[in-house]
């Protein structure tokens, strides 16, 4: 039967559906299958098909005959799962009834009255479809969620049989150890699979319906407390899956091991369509949802001793009740760890790659669900996050998020880009190792919207905030403490800024000090205050190879007087704010090198008009993120206490800036300023100087020893988990994966609750 007639055939049955008005029986398989087995019908074919209006109409006018089609195709994944689908015809079967569910289930969940259809029992619906034994029944989302599971590792559908004859009965379903068919190698799996397109597709094709049943919590505002766990994924990551490990594995290797570059030889992919990359896509799509776990709220209830892979430590105490979450937490062999740090990394540079060899790979577009994956498993996992800090491999993460930071920073649309990169890097600058890692010389020369530099990671990383700071969008001020603190943690590890760098840092000071700015908002002096703090730290423990900065505060150094003669009077006060509030300009830099942007780079472009882009809740405010902690002399963290800073509410923004004005750390900086101006102004004076060379090499001789203030403690401001950045996350993670799943458009114009769609 030609394509034609099947769609024919599908569309009359979806016109019967909708027009009868009486219910029709479960067991009328002749009406019912027309929907899966006599068409061939691709899943663009089954949206086109299934108009939106018509499966509302047939839920608010006939809902029986709604439930009885997602009951029956259910039913029909139930029996291919069961039989293990070895004709052509029941795995089309399967196929038509995943993309039919597909479709449909959007419009199940955006219905609060049926939200429970799915996790309500069928009669007659017994477990293994034996008589009378409706007390065994499952939920329909059980079911169809074990019937996918059993289907993503059906021998000759979706994973290579391991038979050598055909005469050879089938692999038995029920016993056969899907450990055995990960889909590819990397944590706990050495074999690498032939890769084989029908296969893919087949997963695909499953994967995409696992990822529409996960959806419901689309369908389900934000909740403040981080909300519930999604039931879907509750059962599919726990005991009652039996392939919970091995598809872990699969989805995690099959992320990790791919290359878009076509196995080494670029150009490649202009050859060959890449069949494997809508899997991998799909693949981070499913996983960071399955690990979707507030872990600031959860405890750990205990795991039965099913896991006893080698590639989990079992040293560690039962971790939590998701087993996906519990295996990620557990990964621990450095080879492990090696493999995902490299695959990520792989992955994230590919955009760069592009920049200075176009098209010599395929440019992959799922960059944000790979730096979920990389935070949950930073965040999960600490030993991976002290692996990914033990060598200088952590730059290859870095210089990615750098490049997206920059690159998105005048673009509304990718707000939640720019917030994701900068949670990670909060998270890697809690750790000094971070730090140490970044005064690696800077080489690679990826085209960007930056000042030319000579130095280190460090300046690059500095370079690129203050260009996200200076000529960044107003929706990213509520990043600038996170940014800035940031600078903080790290600073007391940076070497030796470059004068680009140092510049960049006294021009932030010199912008966020300005009187208007410290006042028309009751936070802005915490950016002083980082930034103040940030330069001690440089001046206390990285004096000697810091030259180029302390030439850059001296040079600046009426920026600093001002600040200990801020005004406090309220006319002051009012003047200032009078004046008119612009942006602070970026100011010119007679002196040093400004200069023009990197050979090849394109500026930051604005989104495209009418882009969509989805809506994301606040994130909380750096000092619910974050948690102080004191360096002792070892090197070991002391947690500081919370200081209560309760502000009266009557008080007058006077009294107010009184208080903070008085714990401004300027001493340090007064005391350097009072040592080494006189005698950087007489060299000037003798030699008749006007040449920076001269001055920056008595600078780097000089020494304060025994003139500076005792060394401050070193705080380092480390992420701490909350429910806050956990519901962040849910609502960034879907709607990324809302706006990704275009063909076909899984969720689009269904009625979201967790953020809205919004056109820029």
């Amino acid at each position: 039967m030609g394509s034609a007639d099947s769609k024919l055939n599908f569309r009359k049955a979806v016109i019967q559906l909708t027009t009868k008005t009486q219910p029709v029986e479960a067991t009328d398989d002749a009406f019912w299958d027309q929907f899966w087995a006599d068409t061939a019908t691709s899943v663009q074919d089954v949206f086109a098909l299934v108009p939106a209006a018509e499966i509302r109409a047939v839920r608010e006018e006939s809902p029986s005959n709604l439930a009885t089609l997602c009951y029956k195709a259910v039913e029909k994944l139930v029996q291919g799962a069961e039989s293990g689908c070895h004709s052509e015809k029941e795995k089309q079967i399967v196929l038509n009834c995943s993309r039919l569910l597909t479709r449909v289930l959007p419009y199940i969940f955006e219905d609060p009255d049926w939200r429970g259809f799915f996790w309500s029992t069928v009669p007659g619906a017994g477990r293994a479809g034996g008589e009378g034994d409706d007390e065994n029944a499952r939920p329909l989302a059980e079911s169809l969620l074990l019937a996918v599971a059993d289907l993503l590792f059906c021998p000759d559908f979706t994973v290579q049989s391991h038979r050598r004859s055909t005469v050879d009965s089938a692999e038995d379903v029920h016993s056969l150890d899907s450990c055995e068919y990960i889909w590819e190698a990397g944590v706990g799996f050495a074999h690498s699979p032939q890769p084989n397109y029908i296969h893919d597709v087949n997963r695909m094709e499953l994967l995409k319906l696992l990822l529409t049943c996960f959806s419901e919590a689309m369908y389900l505002p934000p909740a403040p407390d981080g909300g519930g766990t999604n039931p879907w994924v509750q059962f599919f990551c726990s005991t009652e899956n039996r392939h919970a490990l091995p598809l872990f594995t699969s989805l995690l290797n099959t992320v990790c091991a791919y290359d878009p570059v076509g196995y080494g030889i670029p150009y490649n992919h202009l050859l060959f369509s890449d069949y494997r990359e809508p899997l991998v896509e799909e693949a981070a799509q499913v996983l960071i949802v399955t690990l979707d776990h507030d872990s600031a709220t959860s405890t750990s209830p205990t795991v039965d001793g099913t896991t006893t892979g080698t590639a989990m430590d079992d040293t560690d105490p039962p971790g939590p009740e998701n087993l996906f979450v519990n295996y990620l937490s557990r990964i621990h062999r450095e080879e492990d760890f090696q493999f995902i740090l490299k695959g990520i990394a792989r992955l994230l540079s590919n955009p760069l790659l592009q920049t200075y060899l176009p098209n010599s790979t395929k440019k992959i577009q799922f960059h944000q669900e790979l730096l979920v994956l990389f935070w949950k498993l930073c965040d999960f996992n600490k030993k991976f996050l002290f692996f990914v800090l033990k060598s200088s491999d952590v730059l290859d993460i870095l210089v990615p998020i750098l490049y997206f930071l920059n690159d998105a920073r005048a673009d509304h649309s990718r707000v939640g880009l720019m917030h994701i990169g900068v949670f990670i890097l909060l998270l890697l600058s809690g750790e000094r190792n971070f730090g140490v890692r970044l005064n690696k010389p800077y080489s690679v020369r990826v085209p960007m919207d930056i000042p030319v530099f000579t130095g280190t990671h460090a300046d690059l990383l500095i370079v690129v905030f203050h260009k996200i700071i200076t000529s960044g969008h107003q929706r990213l001020q509520p990043l600038f403490d996170c940014l800035l603190t940031i600078v903080v943690n790290v600073s007391p590890y940076l070497k030796s800024l470059s004068m680009v760098a140092a510049n960049k840092l006294l021009h932030l000071l010199e912008a966020f000090s300005t009187t208007w700015f410290l006042f028309s908002a009751a936070q802005n002096h915490h950016l002083v205050f980082f930034l103040l703090e940030a330069f001690n730290n440089i001046i206390q423990y990285q004096f000697d190879g810091n030259s180029n900065l302390v030439y850059a505060i001296i040079r600046k150094r009426s920026v600093f007087h001002q600040l200990a003669n801020l005004p406090t009077d309220p006319p002051a006060i009012h003047k200032a704010l009078q004046r008119r509030r612009r942006a602070p300009e970026p100011l010119s830099r007679t002196g040093s090198q400004e200069g023009a942007s990197m050979e090849g780079s394109h500026p930051a472009a604005p989104a495209e008009p009418g882009t969509l882009k989805t809506s994301l809740v606040a994130t909380p405010g750096i000092d619910k993120l974050t948690e102080k902690s004191q360096v002792s002399e070892d090197g070991t963290l002391r947690s500081l206490e919370p200081t209560s800073q309760q502000s009266s509410a009557d008080s007058s923004p006077a009294t107010e800036v009184l208080s903070w004005k008085s714990k401004l750390p300027l001493q340090t900086i007064m005391r350097l300023l009072q040592v080494l101006v006189p005698q950087v102004e007489k060299i000037c004076i003798d030699k008749g100087l006007t040449d920076e060379s001269e001055i920056l090499r008595f600078l780097q001789h000089g020494t304060l020893v025994g003139l500076l203030p005792v060394p401050h403690p070193i705080l380092i401001r480390k992420y701490q988990a909350n429910s806050g950045t956990a519901m962040w996350f849910r609502t960034y993670m879907w709607g990324v994966i809302y706006l990704r799943n275009v063909d076909p458009p899984v969720w689009y114009d269904t009625d979201v609750k967790l953020f809205e769609i919004q056109r820029v």
